[in-house]
Formats: C-alpha cells, structure tokens, sequence
C-alpha cells in the first residue's frame, strides 16, 4: 500500500493547485491513498464544509486538521461529514472525531490526528489520548498526523509511537524537515510535511504585512498570498500484512 500525505493546504492559492495536481502526483508516486491536512484550507484559517466537499471529491481521501480546526462558522456541519478527523485530544470532544477506520481494496486503515501541546492553544495530553485510541483500533496500517509546533515533542511522539503505527508525520510549521526515516520497531517518521502553499510568501501569508508585523511589532492582517505553490509531502509504502513501513520519500515542488 502506497499512501501519499500532504502538509497543511494553506487558502484558496493551496487547494487550487493541489486539486489541479492530485491526480497526476498520485500517478507519479503510483500512490493508492491519500491524506491532506486542510486546516488552513479557508481562508488560511479553519476549513468549511462547501471546501471540504471540493478536497474529498478531488481525490483527498481523509482529512485531518488542528489548532484551527473550530475556526469556521459551519465547523459543526464540517466536522460531521465523513472522512474528516479533528484533533483527539481537542479540549472539546462535543462534535466530530478524533480519528477513523476505513477500508482501502478490503484493508483496515485507521487515521488519527492529535494536536501538541507546547506553544500550542490547550488540549488534553495526545500522549495519553493517543494509547487510549490505539487500544480501540483492530487496523494493522494506521496513519498518524501529529499538528505540533515543537519539534522535540514530535520526535517524542514518534519514539513513543514507534511500532505502534505505521506512519507518524508532523503537520503545522509550514516547512518541510530533512529527517524522514523508518524508525527501528518499522514506524514511518517526518518531523513536518510542509505546506501546499504560496511559495513567495512567509509560510504561505503575503510578505509584506508579517515584515511590517515583525519590525514594528504592530497587529497586522495576514493574508494568504498569491502565486505558484509549494507542494510538500511524503509517500510512505506500507506492508498492509503487517503495518510496518517499507519506505518514506518526500517531495516538494513548486507547482502553479
């Protein structure tokens, strides 16, 4: 089984060029499952439920989100739809899942989303909340995106997951890290996937009003900016006998 993963779809720049390239990437990595984090996909903050629809029917086959995952006036209606997954270890657990079972050519695939909590908003321990989930899933392949802002409590996860899933990738930084590797127990490991998002910009928002922001320290509006993406992600092939990976390989291009 070959799964190809997408960092965060940053606004409506994103999501265009994903959609325009999804089949033809998909060839090219001969990838027969996908997962794309579209936390960002309205408007570069949350996502809603006419933009969801597009993704799934596009060829993303699950979604998962994070921080901004109750950004959006429908996110109820959102979070309702099949195939989406908000973080598990949200501070509410009222409305949608923290992650899935589903079935690709008669194999069980879980996909679970946690969120961090170092310089993140609140949210229960994903540590914890992680093994509670993985006593309840029957899935040998299971898929993990972790949307954290640390890079040690990512690669923390990932040795605490490590045999326990079969893909562990971060999401949320925006920028895609060199470390993809199988981990020793044949855990799949990214630290981030990186972004589908405007490649002239600061992690996927118009230059000017964030050097504006970061010179004089003055509130600014962050608007996703325009142009050729960066498309990032990983393809991770997978024994779906056993669940352990076999390979990971990244990509990012630049795509219009």
């Amino acid at each position: 089984m070959r799964i190809i993963l997408f960092g965060d779809v940053v606004g409506r720049s994103g999501r265009t060029v994903l959609l325009k390239h999804l089949p033809k990437l998909k060839a090219q990595y001969e990838a027969d499952f996908c997962v794309a984090n579209a936390e960002n996909a309205a408007g570069g903050s949350g996502l809603t439920v006419d933009i969801a629809k597009e993704l799934l029917a596009g060829g993303v086959d699950v979604i998962t989100l994070g921080d901004h995952a109750f950004r959006q006036k429908d996110y109820r209606e959102m979070l309702s739809l099949n195939r989406i997954v908000r973080p598990a270890n949200a501070i509410t657990s009222e409305v949608g899942a923290g992650f899935l079972e589903t079935k690709w050519k008669n194999v069980d695939v879980a996909v679970i989303n946690l969120q961090g909590q170092t310089f993140m908003q609140p949210s229960q321990n994903p540590f914890v909340e992680v093994d509670k989930i993985l006593e309840k899933i029957k899935a040998k392949v299971i898929i993990i995106d972790f949307h954290a802002e640390a890079t040690s409590e990512k690669i923390a996860m990932g040795h605490h997951l490590n045999g326990k899933a079969s893909v562990i990738v971060g999401t949320h930084t925006h920028v895609q890290t060199a470390d993809a590797k199988i981990l020793h127990h044949g855990t799949a490991y990214l630290t981030d996937l990186g972004m589908v998002g405007p490649e002239e910009s600061v992690i996927g928002r118009e230059i000017e009003p964030v050097l504006e922001h970061f010179i004089t320290g003055l509130p600014q509006k962050f608007h996703v900016a325009d142009g050729p993406c960066q498309v990032s992600g990983a393809v991770v092939e997978v024994d779906e006998n056993t669940g352990r990976a076999k390979s990971i390989t990244t990509f990012s291009k630049v795509l219009e």
